[in-house]
């Protein structure tokens, strides 16, 4: 097994930086960022940053379930193109079809790792309808899907020794060797981070960068999501030179 991420501390002109080292860097905690955590651990030491609490993320608020074709009358076909209808001519329809289908699987997924989807007696899953589907399709967890996903992977990655997850901590900005002037391609080597209870800079370092930073609907005035969701990840990725697309799509 990989052994926890190292931390190493570099002084420079009397200045003392402190630098954790690991495989693979996660930017943020919510369902995106922990599943690629439970996954990237068996390849190597993975360190979540989270800026509040691990619990604290988009995943944690959205309650309404998942869509998935799991009753025998529903099909692939039947969910895709509802989906394609919904989304008005603007889908991409090879990314549909690849998430429709990988659906199953990745809730058979969810329930391995121990999450209970609502069930009716001897009829199995208490599915739900919602605008845009033609079938019954959404499983839920009661009314706290979300949360009860983010519970699940927070106690699966947090009982990892290869796993560490760090709270309360803001990324300031990824470091790219373009940045530090390095020659080749511009690539990621990891990110500047204040930690707000140590009141500190530290360096995170790895030869992989995962962002899983959510949205951005604090951006406007009004949002009912939570404050963490400020569009930060996007903001940093520019930075970075990556391209940004669909930004009129913020929910």
């Amino acid at each position: 097994r990989p052994a926890p991420c190292a931390m190493i501390r570099l002084e420079t002109a009397g200045e003392t930086m402190k630098i954790i080292d690991c495989d693979y860097l996660i930017l943020g905690s919510g369902i995106a960022g922990l599943m690629s955590a439970l996954h990237l651990r068996e390849h190597g030491r993975v360190l979540v940053i989270t800026k509040k609490d691990s619990a604290e993320s988009n995943t944690n608020y959205a309650q309404g379930g998942i869509a998935c074709v799991m009753a025998s009358e529903d099909s692939f076909a039947q969910h895709v193109r509802d989906t394609l209808t919904a989304g008005a001519g603007l889908c991409d329809e090879p990314v549909v079809r690849t998430i429709v289908s990988g659906g199953p699987e990745r809730i058979a997924e969810l329930q391995k790792l121990g999450l209970a989807f609502a069930e009716l007696e001897g009829a199995g899953f208490d599915l739900g309808r919602e605008g845009g589907h033609s079938q019954r399709r959404v499983l839920h967890a009661g009314d706290i899907t979300g949360r009860a996903i983010e519970s699940i992977l927070l106690e699966r990655a947090g009982a990892d020794p290869r796993v560490t997850i760090l709270e309360h901590c803001m990324v300031i900005d990824l470091v790219t060797t373009g940045w530090l002037g390095r020659p080749g391609p511009n690539r990621c080597v990891g990110a500047y981070v204040f930690d707000k209870r140590a009141n500190a800079i530290f360096a995170a370092r790895a030869p992989v960068t995962v962002l899983a930073t959510g949205g951005g609907g604090k951006v406007y005035l009004y949002t009912s999501n939570p404050d963490i969701a400020t569009g930060d990840g996007v903001a940093m990725a520019w930075r970075a030179g990556l391209p940004i697309k669909n930004m009129e799509f913020i929910q």
